[in-house]
């Protein structure tokens, strides 16, 4: 059990790491480029210049209500390049792709119709612009492409003059998270419970594309 544990860990930190990442480069693309309300039905708040007290109330809003239309509390606008819908559509369903045995394909792609239903949905509600929802998908997949190769390659996680990925500002951040990592991560699970069989318990390394080739491959019957 402290295994499994130990690699939800592992993949729970590059989860947040990588969503963290993504948002704060939203927050500079929304502050450099704003655009104009994409439909009619978006009421926009009125600006609140120089009410401290207003514009808290106004964040306590935002944040209990989760910053969603439906719970009233999605008052403001400009947020809107890119889709942080797209981003989380998008890069829960690379992690679900990348950290689940190869012959769930059933179920691959079940979350790969959900997630682009998710953001067709939010098209067709307009809104987001689509160049939002474009610019969200491609740098979610190539931030997540990024990290998993550094992540997998030994020769990757050193600060070396042939490492280029190591000038990315976020490589310290990486080598620390990843310090205690080595290799990939096997396709193993643990239950607390004797239900299911063991045969789920064990190291199952039918594994995606962090998954060296050429290893033996361990088949659950």
């Amino acid at each position: 059990m402290k295994e499994f544990l130990l690699k939800r860990s592992i993949v729970g930190r590059r989860y947040f790491f990588i969503v963290g990442t993504l948002y704060l480069y939203r927050c500079i693309t929304m502050y450099v480029t704003t655009l104009p309300v994409p439909g009619m039905h978006i009421q926009c708040a009125p600006k609140l210049n120089g009410d401290s007290y207003a514009k808290l109330q106004r964040i306590i809003r935002l944040i209990t209500g989760g910053g969603l239309t439906i719970t009233g509390s999605h008052v403001l606008c400009g947020d809107y390049l890119y889709s942080g819908h797209t981003v989380i559509l998008t890069l829960t369903y690379l992690f679900i792709k990348e950290y689940s045995p190869r012959h769930f394909w059933w179920f691959h792609i079940f979350c790969w119709l959900l997630s682009a239903s998710g953001v067709i949905c939010v098209l067709v509600a307009r809104e987001h612009y689509t160049v939002d929802v474009i610019v969200a998908y491609f740098i979610t997949t190539r931030l997540f492409w990024w990290y998993h190769a550094m992540a997998n390659e030994k020769g990757l996680k050193t600060s070396t003059a042939t490492n280029l990925l190591s000038r990315t500002w976020w490589f310290p951040v990486f080598a620390f998270f990843e310090k205690n990592v080595q290799g990939c991560i096997p396709c193993s699970f643990s239950w607390p419970i004797s239900w299911p069989p063991s045969c789920f318990k064990s190291s199952c390394k039918t594994y995606s594309r962090v998954q060296k080739t050429g290893e033996d491959v361990e088949k659950c019957t």
